[in-house]
């Protein structure tokens, strides 16, 4: 199933986003628990845009919502997609205040996170 979800991810970025060689891709996906409430996730999401503006390494930021057809998310509802000029973007992204704050927020409604980083290839 992991595989399923991450082939259908990957096909939806290189599908979305115009691909610069060598850009580094951070893909985090969220499945929160149960008892979180609309108005916490809606919080998260509003948080996590927030970050491209407080943390100058992000050069681009995206999410969106599971409309998966095949019904092969595992629970998993976010898909936030940040871009990084190279690795070292995220590297100083990771430990940033804003984001360990954003962390902060999320972690008491998370029931679990998937992350997958990557290098941009044109071929």
């Amino acid at each position: 199933m992991f595989k399923s979800i991450l082939t259908a991810i990957m096909s939806a970025i290189l599908a979305s986003s115009a691909l610069a060689e060598n850009e580094f891709r951070h893909v985090v996906l969220f499945k929160f628990k149960a008892e979180a409430s609309a108005a916490q996730v809606k919080e998260i999401e509003e948080a996590f845009a927030a970050l491209p503006s407080q943390i100058d390494s992000i050069t681009r930021y995206e999410w969106g919502l599971s409309e998966s057809v095949e019904k092969l998310n595992d629970g998993f509802t976010h898909c936030f997609l940040v871009t990084f000029k190279d690795k070292a973007g995220l590297e100083s992204y990771i430990p940033h205040p804003a984001h360990e704050a954003f962390v902060g927020k999320l972690r008491p409604i998370l029931d679990k996170a998937l992350v997958f980083d990557y290098t941009a290839k044109k071929d």
